[in-house]
């Protein structure tokens, strides 16, 4: 089964697993109103593989084989190109929303291929033997990396409780018993297998909290509590976006979790540890800003037709918007395509973007994505939030009334120019666009998670010295 269809996906998902929403336990995902939509939006990347259109893209043949581009190792810089514009091509079908089923538990994969690579033991033979089981089976994954933390001034190890960062409690011939929680652990309600990494670097003493290994979602001891944000109940005019798409993020809680040995793929090696969480962000941050392409692209298309619909294209103040917003996007999809091109080699033929350049790319859309907005809802204007409602334009003796009244220039129609800024609305005021906001913060690393890497990065590839050595000499010092 190298290629599942939509309905194989949803079957598998009809496991018995542990899935709790708003206090109450979920006995189907795919036919909860909330987590549903969210299992449908993941639908997508098994829709796309069967898509004519997407086909050749979202599917790789090799050796007589066909399986998801997802699984593709990437080994050069055509690799992650095609990678980066299936990730946009998924996003933009999901109307700015990424998929991400596959998409970060394979960036997880790449990391724990080219650590274990350099690690004695059986780590890498087990990760490889995941890697062709995941990708012949066609699963969808998640990842579980955020630890709770408790007190973030505190190491795992100084913690008052010992599970604020999730650890082994018990070893055995065949396996580890785990405890802790992680957080933001994104469509693991609507995923087959959960992959856990370390979320830092440990110390010497922290063997216990140096794990890393994947197990099915319906694992006994895996509890799912799924976040209720975005639940609300939305209608198909109003909410354009959120009332097909969606993604859960749930709080992962392993309560003494049986790992089998085959599923463990670093156990007490703080050293490849602090590597590994390292290595999987050098993907993932790829990913992060692959995904970011088609909301930035909304925002711009979306700014241009609301000008237009108001009226205004041709004002100045406008107009240095368009330029801001078109420069704010298009820097964006050139440093992804260069993060890309410069990519740097790991263990076993394997590739990564170059780390320096994505994520300069992730702070770029991370410190512009506010002010992105901001230009966006000024051109739209104050119907973003005052617009009378759906059941407004049901009801024969107002439609008139609202046709001619939101009507904008001439040629465009009042439910015309309603329908966009519904759009408009829905992507930045109501509770998407503040989930988008946040995302744009925190996910995939904090901003000073990404100066740390770019410092870190421009020193380790040699430019940080060339440059001041030339500096240096230019000066005569």
């Amino acid at each position: 089964m190298a290629l599942r269809t939509p309905e194989q996906y949803f079957e598998s998902l009809r496991d018995g697993r542990t899935v709790w929403f708003r206090g109450k336990p979920v006995d189907d995902v795919t036919r909860h109103p909330v987590i549903g939509k969210a299992t449908r939006h993941g639908a997508l990347d098994f829709a796309m593989a069967e898509d004519p259109a997407y086909r050749d893209l979202a599917v790789v043949e090799e050796g007589g084989q066909q399986y998801s581009r997802f699984y593709r190792i990437p080994r050069s810089t055509e690799d992650l190109l095609l990678r980066s514009r299936l990730i946009e091509a998924g996003t933009t079908a999901g109307n700015t929303l990424v998929v991400l089923l596959k998409e970060i538990g394979t960036d997880a994969i790449f990391a724990l291929l080219a650590v274990t690579a350099e690690l004695d033991g059986p780590y890498h033979d087990r990760v490889q033997r995941f890697y062709e089981h995941c990708r012949d089976n066609d699963l969808a994954l998640s990842v579980a990396q955020t630890d709770a933390k408790g007190d973030r001034m505190l190491r795992p190890s100084e913690q008052e409780d010992p599970d604020m960062y999730l650890r082994v409690v018990e070893r055995r011939a065949d396996g580890v018993v785990v405890r802790g929680a992680k957080f933001h652990t994104s469509c693991t309600t609507n995923a087959n297998e959960v992959i856990v990494l370390p979320t830092r670097a440990m110390g010497p003493e922290e063997q216990d909290w140096s794990i890393a290994f994947a197990v099915p979602v319906n694992t006994p001891g895996v509890r799912l509590i799924a976040s209720p944000y975005g639940d609300r109940e939305t209608r198909a005019m109003e909410h354009p976006i959120t009332h097909e798409h969606k993604m859960m993020e749930t709080m992962t809680i392993f309560d003494d979790v049986f790992v089998p040995s085959d599923r463990i793929f670093l156990d007490g090696d703080t050293a490849a540890a602090g590597a590994l969480a390292l290595t999987f962000v050098e993907y993932h941050r790829f990913t992060a800003v692959s995904y970011k392409l088609p909301l930035v692209d909304a925002i711009c298309g979306a700014a241009a037709l609301a000008a237009d619909y108001n009226g205004i294209a041709s004002a100045g103040h406008v107009r240095d918007k368009f330029a801001r917003l078109i420069a704010y996007a298009e820097t964006l999809r050139a440093m992804t395509e260069k993060a890309a091109e410069r990519c740097v080699p790991k263990p076993g033929g394997q590739v990564a973007p170059d780390p320096m350049t994505v994520n300069i790319a992730k702070s770029h859309f991370a410190h512009g994505y506010h002010e992105a907005v901001q230009h966006l809802q000024e051109i739209a204007g104050g119907l973003l939030v005052t617009a009378p409602g759906a059941e407004d334009w049901s009801t024969e003796e107002l439609r008139p009334f609202l046709q001619k009244y939101l009507a904008g220039r001439k040629g465009v129609s009042g439910e015309q120019r309603t329908r966009l800024l519904n759009f408009v609305a829905d992507l930045t005021a109501g509770e998407y666009g503040p989930y988008q906001e946040l995302l744009a913060i925190h996910a995939e690393g904090s901003l000073e998670a990404e100066k740390l890497q770019i410092l870190r990065s421009y020193q380790q590839n040699g430019r940080a010295a060339q440059v001041i050595a030339t500096v240096a000499g230019m000066a005569g010092v």
